[in-house]
């Protein structure tokens, strides 16, 4: 099959023949209909060195953990109900599916498991890929194929406000106006948040706030800026969400929170960072660090899509064949003008 492959950090991704991926007893192999790019796999790509854990990519891996697809193959233990042809996306990893993580719904935390597209299994930046028929999902026809490999961050999102314990009536503040913060914005006005403030450095992805429940855009050119348009609108949001994920955001969200207020932290900083801690101990803030989502997430999200109930296209910046994909995926490193681009194999 055809691929884009990692050769090394700095490097371009090369369009390659890999070999097909072929089913374990209870996978399926889904022919990629759409695969986001994410903001993680521009970081992994340019990971030199082991970061608190975090070890680069291995040479050869295929990236891609966003994706929609249609099912081609099964492995003999699969159950009924996925015939070739079904419409799927699925939790980018294969658990056990037996494990109290599996069972819970977190099969992310299984420790037998193998994560799709971040070195271990090869992922959606392909035009094939192996997933867990335990960890998927079918499509709806009310549910598009670009939709279908948005799944991911939208469950992303729901993750992050869930663990915010929301209630109707509160106001937010989301750093970041990315995919994750589009999605946490999203399902704050979801839950019944009363304002949905979004702060960027880019108005081009601030003027898609809007879609996603934003009550107020702020273009936050500066670090006062967002205080004073918090003043402004007449009340301090008592959560605040960092969805940006880059060395010095969690203290600007913990400065931008109010006392006895709760800090979010969605994004995935994979750099160093220093952190001032006196300022959430005189604040007595809670500082609440998510990962990834629950397979409950994932099937809520794609519930409510099907109902019309939340809407990720207009997240959508455009699309792109495996000829333009490695210098697209070069110039997303440093441009911030596009959202969310998809691979259509």
């Amino acid at each position: 099959m055809k691929a884009a492959v990692f050769h090394g950090a700095g490097k371009p991704l090369a369009i390659e023949t890999v070999p097909d991926p072929a089913p374990g007893p209870g996978d399926l192999i889904l022919r990629v209909t759409a695969c986001g790019i994410c903001g993680s796999d521009l970081h992994f790509a340019d990971l030199h060195d082991a970061t608190g854990g975090v070890k680069p990519l291995p040479d050869g891996t295929v990236m891609g953990h966003e994706f929609a697809g249609e099912v081609v193959a099964a492995g003999g233990a699969v159950q009924e109900g996925w015939a070739i042809g079904t419409r799927v996306t699925a939790m980018p990893a294969i658990g056990c599916g037996r494990c109290l993580a599996c069972l819970s719904g977190k099969g992310m935390r299984c420790t037998s498991g193998q994560a799709i597209g971040l070195g271990v299994l090869a992922g959606g930046y392909a035009e094939y890929v192996r997933v867990g028929a335990f960890e998927s999902f079918r499509l709806p026809d009310a549910v598009d194929d670009h939709a279908g490999a948005m799944v991911e961050p939208l469950a992303v999102g729901l993750h992050a406000v869930n663990a915010a314990r929301i209630q109707p009536g509160e106001s937010v503040l989301v750093i970041g106006a990315g995919p994750i913060g589009l999605a946490v914005a999203a399902w704050c006005r979801f839950f019944g948040a009363r304002h949905v403030l979004v702060s960027d450095l880019v108005k081009s992805r601030l003027d898609r706030a809007a879609d996603f429940g934003a009550t107020g855009c702020i273009e936050a050119d500066h670090e006062e800026v967002v205080p004073r348009s918090i003043q402004l609108a007449g009340e301090r949001p008592g959560i605040v969400f960092d969805c940006v994920g880059v060395p010095g955001s969690q203290q600007l969200a913990m400065h931008y929170a109010p006392v006895d207020g709760r800090v979010v932290v969605v994004g995935v900083c994979m750099q160093a960072d220093r952190l001032l801690p006196i300022v959430g101990i005189g604040k007595e803030l809670q500082v609440n660090y998510v990962l990834a989502y629950r397979l409950q997430d994932f099937a809520f999200a794609v519930q409510m899509l099907a109902a019309g109930r939340i809407d990720p296209r207009p997240m959508l910046s455009g699309t792109v064949a495996f000829d333009a994909f490695p210098q697209t995926f070069e110039s997303l490193k440093t441009s911030k003008r596009d959202c969310k681009v998809l691979l259509q194999p």
